[in-house]
C-alpha cells in the first residue's frame, strides 16, 4: 500500500523544503495549499527539480474552519488511508487581526485549524494501521489566559504567537493519550530557527536577528524528515523533538487539567 503524506503550509519555508524531502522517498505527498495557484505552482516546481511525479495538491485556507473541513472532505473522497500528517502550517501577525470565523488570527490557524483538521482525519489516519501525526511547534513557555484567548483586552503580538505554540504541545500531548491503542502515534517537533516567511510581518529588527542566527529550512527539513519516517520513532508517542533528539517541554505543557480545558474549548469553537 503506497505511502500517503499531507504536509500542510508546503509551499514555502520548511514545510517546502520538507514536501521535497519527502517526495524522495518515493511516498505520495499531498501539499497543502492556500490557493490553487501557489499550490500547482508548487507541485511544478517539484515535479521539475525531483522528476517524480508523486505529488498532489490539497488547497485551503487554514484561517478559515469551513476551508478545513472542505480540505478534509477533499482529502477523505481521494485517499483510503493516511500514514503520516505533518501540520506544519503557521503565521504571526505583528497587529491583531481576525480569522473568517472571527477568532484570532495566529490562534486560529496554528492551533484551532491543526486541531480541527487533524480530528476530521481520524478515520483514514486508523485505516493506515500505524500512522503518525507530527505538530510543529517551539519550546514555549507562555501560560494560556483563558480569560482573554483572543487577545481582546490585551494583545501582544509575540505573546499570542507563544500562546498558539503552546496549545500545539498541549494539543499533542492530550491526542496522544487520547489515542493510545489505535495505531497513531502523535509527537511535537522544533525545528529549529528557521529562514522562511513566518515572521515576515515582525517588526525589522526582530527580522533581522532571527535572520542572522536561523539555519537553512533544508536543515529543518532533515529533521522533520526522520521524525516523520524513521524507523526509530515508530513506537514513540506523547514526546517533544528536536534535531532529532528528545527534548522537554515545560511542565505547564504537561498540565492535564490545562490540557483538558484547552481542548473542551477548542471543540465548542470549531463545531465538534
Amino acid at each position: 500500500m503506497e505511502k500517503i503524506i499531507l504536509i500542510t503550509g508546503a509551499t514555502s519555508g520548511i514545510g517546502k523544503a520538507t514536501a521535497l524531502e519527502l517526495m524522495r522517498t518515493d511516498s505520495r505527498v499531498v501539499i497543502g495549499a492556500r490557493n490553487t495557484a501557489s499550490g500547482e505552482a508548487t507541485r511544478d516546481e517539484f515535479r521539475a527539480l525531483s522528476g517524480l511525479d508523486n505529488v498532489d495538491v490539497l488547497t485551503g485556507d487554514l484561517a478559515s474552519l469551513a476551508s478545513v473541513r472542505e480540505m478534509a472532505d477533499a482529502f477523505r473522497k481521494e485517499y483510503s488511508h493516511l500514514d503520516v500528517l505533518i501540520n506544519n502550517a503557521g503565521v504571526y501577525r505583528n497587529k491583531r487581526e481576525l480569522s473568517a470565523d472571527g477568532f484570532e488570527l495566529m490562534f486560529a490557524t496554528n492551533h484551532l485549524a491543526p486541531f480541527l483538521l487533524t480530528d476530521l482525519l481520524l478515520d483514514p489516519l486508523k485505516a493506515s494501521g500505524h500512522a503518525r501525526v507530527l505538530n510543529i511547534a517551539a519550546p514555549s513557555t507562555t501560560k494560556l489566559n483563558f480569560d482573554d484567548l483572543q487577545g481582546e483586552t490585551n494583545f501582544n503580538s509575540l505573546n499570542a504567537f507563544g500562546a498558539s505554540k503552546m496549545a500545539n504541545l498541549l494539543f499533542t500531548f492530550d491526542l496522544a493519550r487520547r489515542l493510545e491503542g489505535t495505531g497513531i502515534t502523535v509527537n511535537t517537533l522544533h525545528p529549529g530557527l528557521t529562514r522562511s516567511r513566518l515572521m515576515g510581518d515582525a517588526k525589522f529588527l526582530l527580522r533581522l536577528m532571527l535572520n542572522l542566527v536561523s539555519a537553512t529550512p533544508e536543515k529543518a527539513a532533515r529533521g522533520i524528515l526522520g521524525v516523520a519516517l524513521g524507523e526509530q520513532f515508530a513506537n514513540q508517542t506523547g514526546k517533544f523533538f528536536s534535531n532529532g533528539k528528545e527534548i522537554q517541554a515545560s511542565e505547564y505543557a504537561h498540565d492535564r487539567d490545562v490540557q483538558k480545558r484547552l481542548w473542551d474549548i477548542s471543540g465548542k469553537l470549531v463545531g465538534l
